[in-house]
């Protein structure tokens, strides 16, 4: 299942993991992606919070996390080539796995025909 943030953040739902990156139309309107900040293994974040910064040649934009729990991985190939987000930003270029703390969060998400 997968359902986005209106701030343009996606998360995959795999059992109790939310999978959690950028929008294809959010990495299409940056442009070029040039540098990921990601955000810290192990760290607690609530819905809402700035899990991480991301860079394009046209601006710099926070990415807030749509569920709350605690980051339990991070798509650290992003460091090196942070352009996976332009080429398949639903897929490979995923930026955090987060283990949910509140999964009925979800309710509050759009759907893919949203």
């Amino acid at each position: 299942m997968k359902k986005y943030a209106e701030s343009h953040e996606y998360v995959i739902k795999e059992e109790n993991i939310g999978i959690v990156g950028i929008s294809a139309n959010a990495a299409d309107e940056l442009g070029d992606i040039t540098y990921v900040g990601l955000p810290k293994e192990g760290k607690e974040v609530k819905k809402g919070d700035i899990i991480c910064s991301v860079e394009s040649v046209k601006s710099a934009n926070d990415v807030y996390t749509p569920i709350s729990g605690k980051i339990v991985e991070v798509n650290s190939a992003l460091e090196d080539t942070p352009e996976t987000i332009n080429d398949d930003a639903e897929g490979k270029g995923w930026i955090c796995k987060i283990e949910m703390s509140d999964e009925s969060e979800l309710d509050d998400l759009k759907d893919d025909d949203e």
